[in-house]
């Protein structure tokens, strides 16, 4: 899943450390998000799209194959 978290983030002048406070995880899973290794929750997902002022696909995209 591709996304456009760090971005956000940083547009917003915030350090991974600071955006997991105030979304209430890790930093570490801030950075696994960011490289694209763990896709969040779905709670996850709107709590950063609230955050940022923007829709989930906003920050998140969705690339599904069908095989």
């Amino acid at each position: 899943m591709k996304n456009s978290l760090s971005e956000h983030r940083r547009a917003c002048h915030l350090s991974q450390e600071n955006l997991a406070q105030q979304v209430g995880v890790s930093r570490q899973t801030i950075i696994s998000i960011e490289k694209g290794r763990y896709a969040p929750s779905l709670a996850l997902a709107f709590k950063l799209a609230r955050l940022f002022n923007t829709t989930i696909e906003g920050i998140f995209e969705w690339n599904e194959t069908v095989e």
